[in-house]
């Protein structure tokens, strides 16, 4: 239970405690962590001796807390939970809590590498019967090994952060914004812990190297990525912005609870891949100008986050601290559980209603806000506005 007035039995409770970066009103960025409606002023804490770090929490961002490590993470959590929770540093504490609408946020850490995967098998099931009607709609390496690429870690923006309309080649001969511009309902993983190049790192070392979870937006704009991905990819139809939540919920908030099994996978997968099959019990829903318009489970997911990583070092790629990798497309088997307004509106074929009005893909001024939750904790919403193509 926490003395922190209105945080009890909201998604920001005690058993949460995610990290931010919060400028108040003197400007100066500093290391936070959220509870209710309130942020703790890490650096402040840390000024005090209230909370010990090796000083990475008097940083203007989580990078040096990130290297740090899981037994420094779990000593900070350890502490900051016995601060918030009994009543007898509630003088020493109270005015290190600063009302979230009295700050901004921005980026909590600085981003090394991006990484973004393919790992819901309903998503990639959807995307072939759209693109290559009459065919299988998983191509032949699919669920032998996690397909990903590589995007541009430094377009990763925080959570209302405004998207400009990319433009770009729509075919040839044609160049313009695009007009079939798309979201991507995900779930992110912060690394902490760097690794050794040459060295894979297994998968049972996911919680050795990860940090933690923010809820991430891979906008897509699918006319430009069409013209341009065969055959090595995504490019520009994604490397233009990655909106990711401004608050990163660490692993060890969530319980056992929290967990359940991930679909079982035929074919047997090589052996790097054979892991636990864990997955997070996320509920992630998709707002769409205020109206929920989908809600895709995470849980469906057919790789595993510790099965990403794996892949993502199997050939000896090292880690860094920072790096960020998202699930690719959240989908459930449902039209109603789908992560991409591609899914949603069948290729733009099949129009939804939003706001009285029929719908494909955004338009400028469109909102689309992720939230998820998973038991009573809830994740930081991510949220991005369209605004017009620049000149």
């Amino acid at each position: 239970m926490t003395w922190v007035p209105g945080a009890a039995g909201s998604g920001f409770d005690l058993d949460h405690l995610p990290y931010g970066v919060i400028v108040p009103a003197d400007g100066r960025p500093r290391c936070a962590v959220r509870i209710g409606e309130l942020a703790f002023d890490l650096d402040a804490a840390e000024a005090a001796e209230l909370v010990l770090a090796a000083g990475s929490l008097r940083e203007p961002n989580l990078d040096a807390f990130l290297a740090l490590g899981p037994a420094h993470w779990a000593a900070v959590r350890e502490r900051v939970t016995e601060l918030l929770g009994d009543p007898a540093h509630r003088t020493a504490v109270e005015s290190m809590l600063i009302p979230l609408d009295q700050v901004t946020n921005v980026l909590p850490w600085t981003v090394a590498d991006y990484v973004d995967f393919y790992s819901s098998e309903h998503h990639a099931a959807n995307v072939g019967h759209i693109f290559r009607p009459g065919q299988p709609p998983l191509l032949p390496n699919w669920k032998h090994l996690p397909i990903g690429y590589h995007g541009r870690a430094g377009t990763v923006v925080v959570s209302q952060t405004p998207v400009v309309r990319p433009s770009g080649q729509l075919a040839a001969g044609a160049f313009g914004p695009s007009r079939r511009l798309d979201i991507e309902a995900e779930v992110g993983f912060v690394v902490g812990v760097g690794s050794e190049l040459g060295r894979p790192v297994p998968w049972s070392r996911f919680a050795d190297h990860v940090f933690g979870v923010v809820l991430l937006n891979d906008w897509s704009a699918r006319d430009i990525q069409a013209w341009e991905y065969q055959p090595l990819g995504p490019f520009l139809g994604k490397s233009f912005a990655t909106s990711v939540s401004a608050w990163v919920t660490p692993l060890a908030a969530f319980g056992p609870d929290a967990w359940v099994r991930a679909p079982e996978q035929d074919p047997a997968v090589q052996p790097y891949l054979d892991d636990d099959r864990r997955a997070l019990d996320l509920a992630i829903s998709v707002e769409w100008n205020g109206q929920t318009v989908a809600t895709p489970p995470f849980r469906t997911m057919y790789w595993t986050p510790a099965q990403q990583l794996a892949h993502l070092t199997v050939n000896g790629a090292s880690l860094r601290t920072g790096d960020l990798y998202g699930s690719g497309t959240v989908s459930g088997p449902e039209r109603a559980q789908v992560g991409s307004l591609l899914e949603l509106t069948w290729g733009g074929r099949e129009p939804v209603v939003v706001g009285g009005e029929e719908r494909t893909f955004l338009v400028d001024g469109d909102t689309v806000v992720l939230r998820a939750r998973v038991g009573d904790i809830e994740l930081g919403a991510v949220s991005g506005t369209v605004f017009p193509a620049q000149s």
